[in-house]
């Protein structure tokens, strides 16, 4: 499935207009996003990993006043997005070889980082310590168990993968951060899988 993991840019490069029409701009993950936002210091910097066209979630955390920085690895996406919100700062990157040299308050990986391979996304966890303030909130979306999965988007393969929760809590903890929650399938939340943690001070 592999292949399917190495199509994913591929797909939203081409895809990036449908992708924004379908999301649409309501954020139904406010109340993960307002637990997010109270983790954070005044006049936050937020490192948001896997951005998309920034609709609805970097326009909420404009609006909550956070200084935003959003990477994703679609130039399409990023060109979207620099048209709805040219005050944020917005690079094309591949969040796997992401190295800002800088950090942040808090770091975002929201319906991204779950599209990497298994052994991709165990290396993602010294990238987010990397880019990670002292208290830094991180919060990211997995699946609800070990394994990959193929949906469809626009009639191509959406390629997704997920570990179990215990590797994600041992790969947190080594990288520093200790688990603030997680819900598996929030019901509440469109039935995604939410890890919400913090940097130890």
């Amino acid at each position: 499935m592999n292949s399917d993991a190495d199509n994913i840019v591929g797909l939203y490069r081409r895809h990036a207009a449908a992708w924004l029409r379908q999301r649409g701009r309501h954020l139904t993950e406010r109340k993960w996003f307002d637990r997010f936002v109270a983790l954070l210091p005044a006049k936050p910097k937020v490192l948001d990993i896997g951005c998309g066209p920034g609709e609805p979630i970097v326009r909420y955390l404009l609006e909550t006043g956070c200084a935003v920085t959003g990477i994703d690895a679609a130039p399409e996406m990023i060109d979207i997005a620099k048209g709805y919100f040219p005050d944020a700062t917005w690079l094309v990157s591949d969040m796997r070889s992401l190295t800002l040299n800088a950090t942040f308050d808090g770091l975002l990986a929201w319906n991204s980082f779950f599209h990497l391979s298994p052994e991709d996304q165990r290396r993602m966890f010294p990238v987010f310590r990397r880019h990670a303030a002292a208290g830094a909130a991180l919060m990211f979306t997995s699946g609800p168990s070990f394994g990959e999965a193929i949906g469809s988007f626009e009639g191509e393969a959406l390629y997704h993968a997920s570990l179990d929760a215990t590797e994600y809590r041992q790969l947190l903890d080594s990288n520093g951060f200790d688990v603030v929650d997680h819900v598996v399938e929030d019901p509440e939340c469109g039935r995604l899988t939410v890890w919400l943690g913090r940097l130890r001070r």
